[in-house]
């Protein structure tokens, strides 16, 4: 089975109002339908945008007066994957649970439905600056195109939560990132290549670009869409689908081949999911 994924090199700068805002990701959504994508990736945080608009009396807004947004970003894109017929993977949006922050991503399917899935890993930043509490467990996404997971930034720097995620039966992953320099983004990167490579599985990852200078701590993004695989034969030496120019406001697509997955799995150069050595570590199958 093949089927086609977008990520989005989100570019974040200062807007008046929400529609604004709606504007701007149904763009994206066009443009990637103009090649007839099937599953669109969105960046973490891409949302904090809206704390970009003027407040009452002019005052800026703070992440705690993002969760006020939910009930319109959940409309607005549950109205584009009914729209267009597609699955959004819309980045990740700061909601309230039990009083407290939590960042979580969201997939709007084709019928309405939305999964989410809480970042299980946070940041110093997010803990101390943000007051962001954990997510409490996996998701696994049934699509009618094969089982997703998604792990936001952070998450896919931690082996375990990857291979968890494989076990359950996942065979992409949805990496949506925000990273603010080179250190933060390399790290991200090179660990997606790393998981992609132990789990045999593809990895789509995205950020943010731009700059918000009102927003704290989103005053500075660095960005970079991939859409990684193992790196055998079938695959492209560098293990790289597509990838963006850095910084650019863009979009990058490509096609996921299943079966080369599967092939790899049984008759790779390596078998490193077959080969995994469960008598010396905890295996999660």
């Amino acid at each position: 089975m093949k089927f086609r994924v977008s990520a989005v090199q989100y570019h974040l700068h200062s807007i008046q109002s929400f529609e604004e805002f709606a504007h701007q990701c149904e763009h994206y959504i066009k443009a990637a339908l103009e090649f007839d994508t099937e599953f669109i990736l969105f960046p973490e945080f891409f949302t904090t945008q809206l704390l970009s608009i003027k407040g009452k009396d002019g005052k800026a807004l703070t992440i705690n007066d993002l969760p006020s947004y939910t009930e319109q970003y959940q409309e607005l894109f549950v109205s584009f994957a009914k729209k267009y017929n597609i699955y959004i993977i819309a980045g990740t949006h700061v909601v309230e649970v039990n009083g407290k922050l939590r960042n979580t991503a969201h997939l709007f399917y084709p019928d309405g439905r939305i999964g989410t899935q809480a970042k299980l890993h946070i940041t110093p930043t997010e803990v101390h600056e943000w007051n962001m509490s954990r997510g409490e467990g996996l998701e696994i996404f049934d699509t009618d195109k094969g089982k997703i997971a998604i792990l936001t930034c952070y998450d896919i720097e931690f082996p375990e939560i990857v291979r968890m995620a494989k076990a359950k039966g996942a065979d992409v992953i949805f990496c949506p990132s925000c990273t603010d320099d080179r250190h933060g983004f390399h790290r991200v990167r090179y660990t997606s290549h790393a998981r992609a490579i132990e789990n045999q599985v593809y990895v789509v990852l995205t950020g943010t670009v731009g700059a918000l200078p009102t927003v704290d701590f989103m005053r500075a993004n660095f960005g970079q869409a991939a859409i990684i695989t193992p790196n055998d034969v079938p695959f492209p030496p560098k293990g790289l689908l597509a990838e963006g120019e850095i910084n650019n406001d863009m979009i990058i697509t490509a096609d996921l081949d299943l079966e080369l997955l599967y092939k790899v799995r049984e008759k790779g150069s390596v078998t490193t999911w077959r080969d995994r050595r469960v008598d010396l570590y905890t295996d999660w199958e």
